[in-house]
């Protein structure tokens, strides 16, 4: 996978070194105390964080922490700040992520309000840790397009990166309102500044997908593919034609991204490329001919 990864040059987060619900630790774990679990938990994060440090751009290092405590009730309260700092410790570099569900999706789960996520985020800061970014789940049911735009603004006073993580609409919904609502999400993540990146959790396997799939088993697009297809494209600055002015400027907005310029004058042309990156400064760019 990650050879397929690194020739593709796809950008990949790692999900993830601990997950706190009981539900998905392997049964083994769950039957190990005291000195046994502590020395299980120590080997999977050195292990994890030396074989693939550099692989990734994020790691969410304790997943779900808010809802659930399965290591902190048997290795004692500290244990989620615990796996922050051996993180940052094995690997300086990585950009580590809290990650939890219900944060942004609803008003009505006590557990994860935005309070409750900025408060999580504190405590970590004062044990050491410096967070690189917000990570937050995204699985909807109705999307509720005000309180998105709410929990946002709150968090993105904290100037770090919001990444919206896992987003997928209900399966318990048709076909076609999963591809509305997942349009409502999108434009809502894309336009919001404090966002600085969307994941889909879309995965396709032979039984289908976990809330709601792109394509069919053929790879043929579901109304929710053709959303992503077309905002895809929406949201791309396409080639741009046109001519300097009396100064030699040329002016244009774009999308943030890589671009590459193709400049002629007579017989002369000049290849180029620059990045538009986020920020309030006007991205200037001189070419020589």
């Amino acid at each position: 996978m990650l050879e397929f990864v690194r020739k593709n040059q796809i950008i990949t987060r790692g999900h993830n070194i601990f997950w706190e619900d009981p539900r998905y630790i392997p049964s083994w774990v769950q039957n190990l105390t005291g000195p046994d679990l502590k020395s299980a938990v120590t080997s999977r994060i050195q292990s994890l964080m030396n074989k693939y440090k550099n692989e990734f751009i994020h790691w969410d290092v304790d997943n779900e922490m808010l809802h659930y405590d399965f290591y902190e009730q048997r290795l004692g309260t500290n244990t989620s700040l615990e796996f922050f700092q051996t993180s940052q410790q094995l690997d300086p570099l990585a950009k580590l992520f809290m990650n939890d569900y219900n944060v942004v999706e609803t008003c009505y789960d006590m557990n994860s309000t935005v309070d409750a996520y900025i408060s999580k985020l504190r405590d970590l800061k004062q044990g050491g840790i410096f967070m690189h970014g917000i990570g937050l789940e995204g699985h909807f049911t109705v999307p509720n397009p005000p309180l998105i735009r709410a929990v946002l603004d709150k968090l993105a006073t904290l100037k770090l990166p919001i990444w919206l993580t896992e987003v997928d609409i209900s399966k318990n919904l048709d076909k076609e309102t999963q591809a509305r609502y997942l349009e409502m999400v999108l434009r809502e993540g894309f336009s919001h500044p404090g966002v600085n990146g969307i994941m889909l959790w879309t995965g396709l396997h032979s039984n289908g997908c976990y809330q709601m799939c792109l394509t069919d088993n053929t790879f043929h697009n579901l109304p929710a593919g053709d959303i992503v297809d077309n905002l895809l494209k929406e949201w791309q600055t396409g080639v741009v034609h046109g001519e300097t002015d009396e100064h030699g400027s040329f002016s244009f907005s774009g999308f943030l991204g890589e671009y590459k310029i193709n400049v002629k004058f007579g017989n002369r042309t000049v290849n180029s490329t620059f990045s538009l990156y986020r920020g309030d400064d006007t991205r200037h760019l001189n070419i020589q001919l």
